[in-house]
């Protein structure tokens, strides 16, 4: 038999990933195994091991993907508003929102993050990969934060560590209610009023301005 060209090798990769998602979002990811994802994939467990080391390993390629998507935008938001930081947040934060209500593949992830993964035994690492992610996004959207302030289109002594801790917990937080309970409110059509809420706060809150980004003590795990 010839061997897989690169390019069926990508597709199989990517069947692989688009059955896992599907699966893991089903079943919840403790209750997938790798045979299962194998069998509904129609491959062999050796495909599934050649491209993947473990499951810890294929749930962290598709978060991967997710994150990849959305680093990808900023760059084209950032030619399409140059000079202009505070209009590359507020469209980015939308995108987040809006595709978690449109697009199936970052519903299901986010719904899987949030409500169908436990990360204890192998997956252990990927929660590790999960927290790492999550110190890092906080100096990017300091630094995001940051731009805005040098452009003067935030306020000067913005506190833009727990600026950046409201942003996570907020735009999580929206995206998980609703995936609890989708029926309670339009998330895409409410998008673009939540992100306008926040940017507000940030704006005019006084309780957000005035100290010092670092002296919020950072606790060592």
């Amino acid at each position: 038999m010839a061997r897989k060209t690169k390019q069926q090798a990508r597709e199989t990769r990517q069947h692989i990933l688009d059955v896992a998602l599907r699966l893991f979002s089903q079943q919840g990811v403790s209750a997938t195994s790798l045979a299962q994802i194998a069998q509904a994939a129609g491959v062999t467990r050796g495909a599934i091991y050649w491209h993947f080391k473990n499951k810890s390993d294929l749930f962290s390629e598709i978060w991967a993907l997710s994150e990849s998507s959305i680093s990808d935008l900023e760059i084209e938001y950032r030619a399409k508003f140059p000079g202009d930081p505070l209009s590359v947040l507020r469209e980015l934060l939308i995108y987040v929102l809006e595709a978690t209500a449109e697009e199936e593949r970052r519903r299901l992830m986010m719904e899987i993050i949030f409500h169908k993964c436990e990360f204890v035994g192998e997956m252990a690492v990927a929660q590790e990969a999960q927290r790492n992610l999550c110190v890092a996004s906080y100096d990017r959207i300091e630094q995001t934060l940051s731009d805005c302030i040098a452009a003067g289109m935030l306020p000067a002594h913005l506190h833009t560590r727990r600026a950046a801790i409201l942003m996570r917990s907020y735009v999580s937080g929206i995206m998980e209610n609703w995936l609890f309970a989708p029926e309670t409110y339009d998330l895409k059509q409410e998008a673009r009023q939540f992100v306008e809420i926040l940017i507000e706060m940030y704006q005019l809150c006084p309780s957000l301005q005035g100290a010092a980004a670092d002296d919020i003590p950072v606790v060592q795990p």
